[in-house]
């Protein structure tokens, strides 16, 4: 049987563990036909491209290379990794300060062969690194989104689906804000089998008291810290959620993703990128969702989009 290809082409810049993971993931998927690896360290990119090319007997037919930035000319997604990592005793800031002068070379470069192309931000702090590159871009709003929560989510639904003993694809469930400490588990509209989360637990005779809610939202959002302090980096969850991103774009899904975008006033944000709900197709973001949250949800929101723009006027952008 013919393998279908939903899309022709994938530019990763960064071949570091994310970016090679999720060529990984999208060559296991066999989600594009074609995915080019660009980063500066050329004896890193060799490597992983050889490494890949060497299980393509094993997937779906795909061609798999090392290039450059010119490859980005007719890509039909541009998927970001690359940056810079934190150096000991470097603050946060200081380090957003460097990642953001890495962008100021990056994002031209995509831009100088690519007009037309759907912009994926993964490096971290993945929400301000988005707002930087629409801005640096000069494209429109829908082009350009960040991987966001929605590996947030997945750890949510995860977390959910073991206490509630029901299969994680059966729960729907959101993180909504910041990719970090000030994100916000949307519980309001999370649900398993279309019922409020309350009352499938009253069901399936589990508690879902605040303390229990509490303890599953402290593992999502301290899940990065445990997994980078146990093996230095985390790249296999989110390879396959940035690869579900793409076949989104790639095969003109609809599909709703907690990508992260610029905010147009959704709850009384602006002017920043966050992410909530967002239907995701081949134009990128088609448009994001406002979801009945509730009153303290949606101030937790605000208060994310504040905390960020903080840090964005302290890093002089």
């Amino acid at each position: 049987m013919e393998t279908k290809f939903y899309g022709n082409k994938v530019t990763i810049i960064g071949a570091g563990f994310v970016g090679a993971t999720t060529a990984y993931a999208l060559m296991m998927g066999g989600t594009a036909s074609e995915i080019v690896l660009v980063d500066v360290n050329q004896k890193r990119l060799e490597g992983e491209v050889m490494d890949l090319n060497h299980g393509i007997a094993f997937v779906p037919p795909v061609r798999i290379r090392a290039g450059t930035y010119e490859d980005c000319a007719d890509s039909n997604v541009v998927i970001i990794t690359a940056g810079v990592a934190q150096k000991p005793g470097e603050t946060r800031i200081d380090l957003l300060k460097r990642n953001i002068e890495v962008f100021r070379s990056i994002v031209p470069r995509i831009v100088e062969h690519n007009r037309d192309c759907i912009i994926v931000v993964v490096t971290n702090p993945v929400d301000i690194l988005t707002y930087v590159t629409l801005k640096i871009s000069g494209l429109p709003p829908s082009q350009v989104m960040g991987s966001g929560t929605v590996l947030d989510s997945a750890r949510f639904r995860f977390l959910l689906g073991q206490h509630c003993h029901v299969a994680t694809q059966n729960v729907h469930a959101y993180i909504i804000g910041e990719h970090g400490d000030s994100e916000v588990a949307a519980w309001s509209i999370t649900n398993i089998a279309g019922m409020p989360i309350e009352q499938y637990c009253l069901r399936c005779g589990r508690t879902c008291e605040s303390d229990v809610k509490m303890r599953i939202f402290e593992e999502v959002k301290n899940a990065a810290y445990k997994i980078i302090e146990a093996k230095g980096a985390t790249y296999y969850a989110v390879g396959l959620a940035v690869r579900r991103i793409v076949e989104a774009i790639l095969r003109d899904e609809n599909v709703v993703l907690p990508v992260s975008s610029l905010m147009q006033g959704y709850y009384g944000v602006e002017d920043i990128c966050l992410s909530l709900p967002t239907l995701v197709n081949a134009k990128g973001v088609a448009r994001v969702l406002e979801l009945p949250l509730s009153q303290s949800e949606q101030e937790g929101f605000r208060r994310s989009a504040e905390i960020l723009k903080g840090w964005l006027k302290e890093a002089g952008f």
